[in-house]
């Protein structure tokens, strides 16, 4: 079995098992479940599909499953456009396992980068492929860190998000955000498993990351496309931000993160304390002002 047909039948499997039968709208049949989720021959009935095809799918054979069948197999695990859009990439890559290939490097072109200074109040990151940092304003490097003084290759956001100290006493939630970013390069992976810097990533962050290796095993998917985060600032103490993303028309590999906070909120003062802060050089702390606090 392929690297790519394995991926798929331990998607499909941890799919079902993380399906909740009780709310799947089957009809009793008084057997009792031995594990948790659905039974292969449930995701097949609600799919309208055959136990033995769907047995096949889930045992990575080389079928490849039209467009409705694949929207009707997610339907029945309950994914999310996520999780669809994860299953299509597995279930249409054809073929044998592509070889490993490096990608151009990605460049920001000048006119972003004037609208990151135009941004100058708004805390605003540029992620490329596998979160790698294209960009950020000064105050994206007050926010979180200034990724500029990273050597080249540490320039990545769920590897500063894993590995670094700062960024796990940074976040309030770092769990809840270091799961979601592990999902969202689970999500690329799929989408792209033969990019040689993305299978280095992952096989890093295996050897160097305690949790990595756990939740990427989990397969679960995440597109990140709004939330927020909660920090515990070093300059401004405590503070909820909520963050969008734009993908850039004519090129996708490439997202901007703009945060923001409640308008007339704690969070918000801190956010304009931080811009008056980073506006100064790093001056003495203000965070003792309690102007920070959330």
């Amino acid at each position: 079995m392929t690297e790519r047909n394995t991926e798929l039948a331990d998607f499909l499997r941890r799919a079902r098992s993380q399906c909740d039968a009780s709310r799947a709208g089957l009809p009793a049949d008084g057997r009792v479940r031995r594990v948790p989720g659905l039974r292969r021959e449930e995701v097949a009935f609600l799919a309208g599909v055959s136990t033995d095809y769907y047995a096949r799918l889930e045992q990575g054979r080389r079928i490849v499953p039209s467009p409705s069948v694949v929207d009707a197999v997610g339907r029945a695990l309950g994914l999310d456009a996520a999780g669809r859009a994860h299953l299509a990439d597995l279930i249409g890559l054809g073929g044998g396992a592509a070889p490993l290939r490096s990608r151009a490097v990605q460049r920001v072109r000048p006119g972003l980068y004037q609208l990151l200074d135009a941004l100058s109040d708004v805390p605003v990151l540029v992620l490329g492929r596998r979160a790698d940092v294209l960009a950020q304003n000064r105050m994206g490097k007050a926010l979180f860190a200034d990724f500029e003084r990273f050597p080249a290759t540490g320039r990545n956001y769920a590897r500063w998000l894993l590995l670094d100290d700062e960024a796990r006493s940074l976040f309030v939630d770092w769990e809840e955000q270091a799961r979601t970013a592990v999902q969202s390069l689970r999500l690329e992976a799929g989408n792209d498993p033969a990019d040689r810097a993305t299978a280095e990533l992952i096989a890093d962050l295996r050897r160097s990351s305690a949790e990595f290796g756990t939740w990427w095993d989990e397969h679960r998917v995440n597109q990140r496309t709004h939330g927020s985060k909660q920090l515990r600032h070093p300059v401004v103490g405590d503070l909820t931000v909520e963050y969008e993303t734009l993908t850039l028309p004519g090129d996708a590999d490439v997202t901007l993160y703009a945060y923001s906070a409640e308008a007339g909120s704690p969070s918000e003062r801190a956010l304009a304390l931080l811009a008056s802060w980073s506006l100064s050089g790093g001056s003495p702390s203000p965070q003792g002002t309690g102007a920070g606090t959330a």
